[in-house]
């Protein structure tokens, strides 16, 4: 069900303005895996995130799917799911 907009946003939005994503993967790569790997609520969160982080004075460079959830996250703040832990060098400065 939480596919249907990540598939329609990346065959249509995506496909007609062409890969210019700054991050690696790409922010319907990372939403896709993120629900894959942490299920609907807590990768959903994580996707919504990436997204609100996803402008152009926004961060860039690789940011994979976290392996576990945030120990600070909780289901009753589901917010902080959103903020993923950064890898060394993961932005470019």
């Amino acid at each position: 069900m939480l596919r249907a907009p990540i598939l329609v946003y990346r065959y249509s939005f995506s496909a007609f303005m062409g890969r210019q994503c700054r991050y690696l993967p790409t922010c319907s790569e990372f939403a896709e895996e993120a629900i894959d790997r942490h299920g609907a609520w807590a990768g959903g969160w994580m996707a919504a995130g990436r997204i609100c982080r996803c402008h152009p004075w926004g961060g860039s460079g690789f940011e994979p799917v976290p392996a576990e959830l945030p120990r600070e996250g909780a289901w009753y703040m589901p917010w902080r799911y959103a903020r993923t832990p950064q890898p060394p060098g993961a932005r470019d400065t």
